[in-house]
């Protein structure tokens, strides 16, 4: 197939961010040139737009995209264990596979429509687990965006499940498709086992793949690395042979100056989630100090990159007034750049002949000069993803003029409504988990 994006103004990278006025021919899903596009083949007009390489969220729970709205009737959590007792680990437990393919489906189909065309994702559904990956690289296949996918391997749920999981994230690893690839997920360190872990290990190194963990995302991790290890989070996980350059750690808020040394000796990627750790109340990561290992992800809170970078640095900047306004940008492009080793693309999240042809086009008109130098300025305090008219995700147009161009997304947002509401009588009859880490009583 293809395309030229004809008469905008590209933003060929974000780090450092450089426009230019020009034609962006697409070929074998892939940027052929940026410059004047060939006369015979397909144009699609982007004046009066700009068009930048899409966004990744580099860590996500598409599981949860049925919770919105979600009733809830017991009594309100208390602190973060009971927030994943009496809710998370609720939701995650009445998933079945159709739940599973709905959740994919509408959480796919929002990040395209905010611009984001790559997803890291950690999913969990104890109840369904064997193929429950396959499920969600087609759903998110179907809707046309790119996706990193892991099974999250917990103990909380009794041995069988924990093995079922690693089974599946084996499994996937092994599978081969255009726009999926695979991780080994873990829960976190107060959820695993040492076998278990050692097993999720074991399966990322014969994969040459990463770890794909929560990490002191609240105190309860420490403390119960503490209690059963005598050790803190990361020294144990760097122990067992989980910290390389490969493996993604969600959260940091609690680590120490030690573990964040470690962090940085072994070349660990850190996916820091703002909305949700202010929505959780956990505290907020040091984030400066983690240099350029940060990448930014939603933890969930849906597939808007404009808005959780925006929310990244306003919290950032509580800790460090002086954080440049280049740091979402170079975050973000740090995201993409992971998903891109993934995939083994190094060019991804950037525009330039030879890189896959991921990006978004904003029908955005500047109400000021918009230049190299003041990009993120219009980034922070002007764009947002009510902007985002196109998407192309390797060469293909799957959002066109606002629409999902592969499948009717009216029919999904019903379709989906119709399993939330199943799904929400299925956690009805469900209580708060019993599982409970070290030291810590029951919710």
């Amino acid at each position: 197939m293809s395309l030229a994006l004809s008469g905008g103004t590209v933003l060929t990278a974000l780090d450092p961010p450089r426009l230019t006025q020009a034609d962006i021919v697409i070929a074998d899903g892939r940027v052929a040139a940026v410059g004047p596009a060939p006369a015979g083949i397909p144009r699609r007009d982007c004046s009066g737009c700009v068009v930048i390489p899409g966004n990744a969220n580099a860590h996500t729970h598409l599981y949860s995209a049925l919770a919105r709205g979600m009733p809830y009737r017991l009594e309100s959590p208390a602190n973060f264990l009971q927030i994943l007792q009496r809710v998370w680990w609720r939701l995650d437990r009445a998933l079945d596979g159709e739940t599973v393919r709905a959740s994919a489906l509408v959480g796919g189909m929002d990040a395209l429509l905010s611009g984001t065309t790559a997803l890291i994702d950690h999913h969990a559904s104890p109840s369904a687990i064997d193929g429950s990956l396959d499920l969600i690289a087609d759903a998110l296949a179907e809707v046309g965006i790119r996706s990193v996918l892991c099974y999250e391997v917990t103990d909380r749920d009794g041995p069988e499940r924990a093995h079922a999981g690693v089974r599946e994230n084996e499994r996937f690893l092994q599978t081969q498709r255009p726009l999926s690839r695979g991780l080994v997920g873990a829960h976190a360190s107060f959820t695993l086992s040492p076998e278990t872990l050692a097993d999720c290990v074991a399966i990322a190194r014969e994969f040459r793949s990463g770890v794909h963990i929560h990490v002191a995302e609240d105190l309860v991790d420490e403390r119960d690395a503490e209690a059963r290890f005598r050790r803190r989070v990361v020294h144990r996980l760097a122990d067992t042979g989980a910290l390389n350059e490969r493996a993604i750690l969600a959260h940091c808020v609690h680590v120490d100056g030690a573990e964040t040394a470690l962090i940085l000796e072994t070349g660990a990627i850190v996916a820091h989630n703002a909305r949700s750790n202010m929505n959780n109340a956990v505290g907020r990561a040091r984030v400066g100090h983690f240099g350029k290992r940060v990448v930014l992800g939603t933890d969930g809170i849906g597939g808007d990159m404009f808005a959780e970078s925006q929310a990244a640095y306003w919290r950032a900047r509580e800790d460090d007034v002086f954080l440049s306004m280049a740091w979402p940008l170079q975050r973000l492009a740090a995201g993409a750049a992971l998903a891109g080793r993934i995939f083994g693309e190094p060019l991804l999240g950037r525009i330039e002949p030879g890189a896959p042809a991921d990006l978004t086009v904003l029908q955005y008109t500047p109400p000021t000069p918009l230049q190299d130098g003041n990009v993120a300025g219009h980034w922070l305090f002007g764009l947002s993803a009510r902007f985002v008219r196109d998407v192309v995700v390797a060469g293909e147009l799957v959002v066109a003029d606002r629409r999902l161009t592969r499948v009717d997304q009216d029919e999904i947002a019903a379709a989906a409504a119709g399993q939330a509401q199943r799904l929400w009588r299925r956690l009805e009859e469900i209580g708060p988990h019993e599982f409970a880490p070290a030291g810590v009583g029951r919710g």
